[in-house]
């Protein structure tokens, strides 16, 4: 399915981590992951494009850079272990949420774009069904995340993307 639009540097892929990971994943940010995100990660964990990937948001080109991944430890990844979905929540966690007595998370980052932004899945409507957004680095604050809609699942996202 994704190998047919969206190529990706063999040496950038890591391996999926292993599902008691990604229990825990989802358990300590209290989301669940959309199947066809997992299904997604199984081929793209950490993946970087090998051509030029996009999509249109509002009237802007935005190129994804790389694909961030789920390891089962990042700190023994040093070129991939930065792309751990995990640890990139930690640098940017207080500029990801509006409410500061969440328990969890409600806006993950899946993919870095160009630029600085994220691709995210957005949970604040719907803890089951989370949308697509473009997080915006240079907007958003402490407590206020600045986002734009990108599409309403994460397949309709899938359907977005763009190979030049």
């Amino acid at each position: 399915m994704m190998q047919n639009f969206i190529k990706l540097k063999a040496s950038s892929i890591a391996p999926l981590a292993s599902l008691d990971r990604i229990e825990r994943f989802e358990d300590w940010y209290r989301i669940k992951l959309p199947d066809s995100y997992l299904k997604f990660l199984e081929y793209a964990n950490c993946g970087i494009p090998d051509s030029v990937c996009s999509l249109i948001v509002g009237e802007r080109e935005r190129v994804i850079e790389r694909f961030l991944c789920i390891l089962d430890n990042p700190n023994s990844e040093p070129e991939k272990g930065g792309y751990d979905i995990s640890v990139v929540i930690t640098q940017l966690e207080d500029r990801l949420t509006s409410d500061e007595n969440l328990v969890g998370m409600d806006i993950i980052p899946i993919a870095a774009l160009f630029g600085g932004d994220f691709v995210c899945l957005d949970y604040r409507e719907n803890k089951g069904d989370p949308k697509v957004v473009v997080w915006d680095h240079e907007q958003s604050d402490e407590l206020s995340p600045v986002t734009e809609l990108v599409a309403n699942s994460f397949d309709e996202f899938l359907e977005l993307l763009k190979r030049h």
